[in-house]
């Protein structure tokens, strides 16, 4: 077993993610559609390399205020358009235009793309000083500038459909081009102040709401640090760590092969962010150990596929949506990464139930413990990692630096493993690989919310989202129950067919200031969106975490992603519990004790949630022994579970006392009823018949 649990390693752990596959790469934080990419040589990704560590330094430069640029105030308008100037290019060298476009060689319609957007990107950047000066963005701009803007509009959408896939763009691209014609009376409620298409090009371009809005706000002053961040914690090792520190502490347990991959996941995501680069690391060493300790291959798949979606909920580091989440709401990221403390706890804890039921029903021992790594061995080789991890969090939550914690972090990381670690010590070669990762990531990230940003653009420009929202108030009566319940739906089918991000933009825009509207904490309604929307990496028909983890398990894609649900049920759940009660996302009044207690009865009801579902009840056994009552009682047990989870006062009609009590008043029965069922059932074989 130990040979398994350091197989992988560091510096393979890149090598295979990235180059393989870039959206498993350390320290991704987006996940796309497409797969297919091609891999630089020679010039190419040396000019890769070049365009990163400027793009790093251009970071630096801004977020630490160094002066770079001698007598020369660099405006955010001009930082953003470099960045997009040194990384969009390459989105058109590093993923091909179609299947038959080919891998081994640059295309020449490729070349002219990557000029033409450098071009424009260029000349789009020595223009928005002048531009803020006289207004240009409402009307006035030169044609070199509305020309320069219609090319950085279609490079733009071509870059949504390669990093994003088709699905991507044909959600994105109608909303760019609605101003153009926003007055036609066949909209509806979506009728808004329309736009010629040099105004539309121009507000596109130059203002600060749509292609330089959040998105790419979001991603140039912090989303860079924390990738930086990402990948040279998995480049110096620190997978290796976190899987063998799982194994070390869980292995033992009953199903604890599935724990471990539940820890180890939970670790590598909390660092990582990245939903397919933690079923790539954790998934080639946990799967295999779960087929053999009694899972079924498809099963595996979906208890890793589940754990590595935790990935974009675990602070401190989380997906790429969290930091747009900060940048809509105007908040720090500290404040997001608190406030998904909890539900990120109730989770990882709803799946750690599911798989002891799971286990306990069908008999699945742990792995012994001589074939496990030590523990004292595990820390003395990585000990470090948790004075980095340490300093990440005090600068994030204590001193509010959250531009800043990343990039010290990461000194402190690659200063400490220089001294103490002769495995992974880096080498110019280390930081060449280093810098070709994050490229990667970052032509990814790029190439997906600077379109995404055009959203936002378009309907800052037509002025509907006030109306639209009144518009969902009066379709769901003002009650905030239905409405919630038409937001996860659209949240759901929007999520089957974009990124998290484009989702969550999408909702953010549309059906957040309805939902605030009715009183709903604003921190609690953009977590549910973002959650909603997220399920779609364990929701088929996408259900791209469930994919990649059955490759790994070798079981039908379909049979996973189908199983990742009914495992990974418990996250249906628990969005409607913070949006129920924002103490669950620590705001309001007195949010730490109110949300520790609110946590402690959620926790109590996954309890019984997790048992219905699996048909296994601790302290009872197993549910086939209550015979034709076991689906009722399992039944009852899910009712009796959610409704105790279930926070009570604000919009419910019943307090928390009066929720519990109904909740305790199904489950005690129910619980008393299985156990004299399940009890008289094994007394059977006995011979100790009862009349």
């Amino acid at each position: 077993m130990s040979s398994v649990s350091t197989s992988i390693a560091p510096q393979d752990e890149p090598k295979r993610v990235v180059f393989d596959d870039p959206h498993g790469a350390a320290g991704n934080m987006q996940e796309a559609e497409v797969t297919r990419v091609r891999t630089l040589r020679g010039a190419w990704r040396w000019t890769l390399v070049a365009a990163t560590a400027a793009t790093i330094l251009l970071c630096i430069n801004q977020q630490f205020s160094l002066r770079f640029f001698i007598g020369y105030t660099q405006l955010n308008t001009e930082y953003f358009y470099l960045l997009i100037a040194l990384m969009l290019p390459f989105t058109f060298v590093i993923f091909p235009a179609s299947e038959r476009a080919p891998l081994d060689r640059i295309p020449w319609y490729d070349l002219v793309l990557f000029v033409a957007t450098f071009a424009a990107a260029l000349l789009l950047m020595s223009s928005v000083r002048k531009a803020a000066e006289a207004g240009w963005e409402f009307g006035g701009a030169p044609n070199n500038v509305i020309a320069a803007g219609l090319v950085m509009w279609a490079m733009l959408m071509e870059a949504l459909r390669r990093t994003g896939g088709w699905s991507l763009l044909l959600s994105v691209l109608p909303f760019t081009v609605y101003p153009l014609f926003a007055e036609s009376g066949w909209l509806g409620p979506f009728r808004g102040t329309q736009s010629t298409l040099e105004q539309a090009t121009a507000y596109h371009v130059l203002s600060g709401e749509s292609l330089l809005g959040i998105p790419i706000q979001a991603f140039a002053d912090t989303v860079i640090g924390f990738l930086v961040f990402g990948t040279a914690l998995m480049m110096t090792g620190a997978g290796k760590f976190f899987i063998n520190l799982a194994f070390a502490l869980c292995g033992t347990f009953r199903g604890g092969a599935a724990k471990v991959c539940i820890f180890a996941s939970g670790l590598l995501g909390m660092m990582s962010g990245s939903i397919i680069s933690n079923v790539l690391t954790a998934g080639t060493m946990t799967i295999p150990v779960m087929k053999k300790s009694g899972f079924r291959a498809s099963y595996a798949g979906a208890i890793e596929a589940c754990a590595s979606t935790g990935a974009v909920l675990a602070p401190p580091v989380m997906g790429a949506t969290a930091f747009v989440i900060a940048q809509f709401l105007n908040v720090s990221y500290a404040d997001v990464a608190l406030a998904a403390i909890i539900p990120a706890v109730l989770y990882y804890i709803g799946l750690f139930m599911q798989v002891d039921s799971y286990a306990a029903r069908h008999g699945l021992k742990g792995i012994p413990r001589a074939e496990l790594p030590r523990i004292m061995d595990t820390i003395k080789d990585g000990w470090y990692y948790v004075f980095v991890i340490a300093l990440l969090i005090v600068m994030l939550l204590y001193f509010k630096r959250e531009s800043h914690a990343p990039f010290y972090a990461t000194a402190l990381l690659l200063v400490l493993n220089q001294l103490f670690s002769k495995d992974t010590r880096w080498t110019f070669a280390t930081i060449g690989k280093f810098l070709e990762v994050n490229g990667r990531t970052f032509v990814e990230l790029v190439g997906i919310l600077a379109g995404c940003g055009l959203l936002i653009g378009a309907f800052s420009m037509t002025g509907v989202v006030s109306s639209l929202a009144n518009d969902l108030l009066h379709i769901a009566g003002d009650n905030p129950f239905l409405l919630l319940g038409m937001c996860a739906l659209t949240s759901l089918i929007l999520g089957l067919g974009l990124t998290t991000t484009a989702c969550y933009i999408f909702l953010a825009i549309l059906v957040a200031p309805a939902l605030e509207k009715l009183g709903l904490n604003r921190m609690a309604v953009h977590m549910f969106i973002f959650y909603w929307g997220m399920l779609s990496s364990i929701t088929p028909p996408v259900a791209i975490a469930s994919f990649a983890a059955a490759g790994i398990a070798g079981s039908p894609a379909m049979k996973t992603g189908w199983e990742s649900m009914w495992v990974g049920s418990i996250i249906y759940f628990i969005p409607f519990f913070f949006v129920l009660n924002p103490a669950l996302v620590l705001q309001g009044p007195s949010p730490y004790l109110a949300g520790l207690g609110l946590m402690g009865l959620a926790a109590f009801g996954t309890l019984f949630i997790c048992s219905g579902i699996q048909g296994y009840q601790p302290f009872v056994g197993d549910l086939r022994g209550a015979g034709s009552l076991e689906w009722p009682i399992r039944v009852l047990l899910v009712i009796g579970g959610f409704v105790v989870a279930t926070p009570g006062g604000g919009i419910m009609p019943l307090s928390q006392i009066q929720v519990t009590l109904l909740g305790l008043g199904i489950l005690l029965p129910t619980v008393l009823i299985a156990l004299l069922l399940v009890r008289r059932q094994t007394m059977v074989p006995n011979g100790l018949r009862i009349p």
